[in-house]
């Protein structure tokens, strides 16, 4: 008799709960030996995997893995492919699938959020309340400038799932939204112009805000060098809610400290996470956060309903969602022009979310 293939799944730091584990056991009819890991011991059980389902947030040896030929499916369960998109597995037949839009409701609010607080200075704001020591404004009240998104234009850069959604979000605030990308279709009527991407200096030289929302690719990476923040609109906010190698580190500091940048929001650095000795922690018009975008506490069960319905459409011969072409692999998303269906458009039809309530979910890993 046939020993089952295996099944490796790791989504955070410590295994899986066993309810979400039940979910996929039943969705592959307990046909696979499911391997439940955290992240300290992935990269090891990723040696003995047919499929894996997951986000490995350690080194990986990809290169072993495929030369395997053992490994068949990744389901990722998150939106960014950069963790396991090496020339290995772009050229391998391991089929590849994304999380992109799932977490699109929730990186979509928390950017509004950033961009809303560093409009309104909350930051400073925060500060006078709390901090004593050498602050001159400690507890007083003194009024400070604050600025509106009503008469302003709002740029995405980067219109996949998570660009849309802060379309949505975005869009009883801003005066007028603009947006790039590779796939310039389907414009939705409160986006004013949806560009191809080489109009993308057009865009930053028009906006207010300029949000990121693309991923991090050979191309991409470094994309808003000294030459790029030199074409944003002078006094403009870079809102980076993609991944922290798109922006230039030095060239961002260099562009705040002569003011030619207006302030800059974040939920992703680079370095991640950002060393304590860091000049952009300095800045006042800076905002941080920890790469806490998708922190949601039902954020697995969507990882989840996206898995075990690709599940039902791989055992069936059906077309997966969010699956990756060759061209996909090299750009690190699924490509909206036909080829394959996207969670962004189908998740209302699969969703199981059940309301958040604390003897469901597990708020120690948040």
């Amino acid at each position: 008799m046939l020993s089952k293939q295996n099944l490796v799944v790791c989504f955070r730091a410590e295994p899986v709960e066993k309810r979400l584990i039940a979910r996929i056991d039943e969705a592959w009819s307990s046909s696979l030996n499911i391997i439940n890991v955290g992240q300290s011991d992935v990269a090891e059980a990723l040696l003995e995997a047919d499929y894996f389902c997951g986000h490995a947030k350690v080194p990986v040896n990809w290169k072993q893995i495929i030369s395997q030929k053992r490994l068949q499916w990744i389901q990722s369960s998150a939106a960014g492919m950069d963790w396991c998109l090496v020339p290995e597995t772009i050229e391998s037949d391991v089929r590849i699938t994304t999380a992109a839009g799932v977490l699109a409701d929730q990186v979509a609010e928390h950017g509004l959020a950033l961009i809303l607080a560093w409009g309104r200075n909350l930051r400073s704001f925060i500060y006078d309340q709390r901090v004593e020591y050498g602050n001159p404004d400690y507890r007083k009240f003194k009024r400070k400038p604050t600025f509106d998104l009503i008469t302003k234009t709002v740029g995405i850069v980067g219109f996949g799932g998570v660009g849309r959604r802060f379309s949505e979000v975005v869009s009883p605030f801003a005066g007028r939204i603009l947006a790039v990308d590779l796939f310039p279709s389907a414009k939705p009527k409160h986006v004013a112009e949806l560009w191809s991407a080489d109009r993308l200096d057009q865009l930053l030289a028009e906006s207010d805000v300029v949000f990121l929302s693309l991923p991090l690719n050979s191309e991409t990476r470094g994309l808003f060098d000294v030459d790029r923040l030199a074409k944003m609109k002078r006094g403009a906010l870079l809102a980076n809610l993609a991944r922290g190698p798109l922006v230039d580190s030095d060239a961002l500091v260099a562009s705040l400290e002569s003011q030619r940048l207006g302030g800059f929001v974040a939920d992703v650095t680079s370095p991640e996470p950002l060393p304590p000795d860091s000049p952009l922690w300095d800045f006042e018009n800076v905002i941080i956060t920890p790469h806490v975008a998708g922190q949601i506490g039902w954020r697995f069960d969507d990882v989840c309903d996206i898995y075990c319905e690709n599940v039902r459409r791989y055992r069936a011969g059906e077309p997966l969602i969010n699956n990756l072409s060759h061209q996909g692999k090299i750009w690190g998303f699924p490509l909206r022009d036909g080829s394959t269906p996207l969670w962004i458009d189908l998740k209302k039809n699969y969703s199981t979310r059940r309301p958040l309530n604390r003897e469901t979910y597990d708020f120690s890993h948040f």
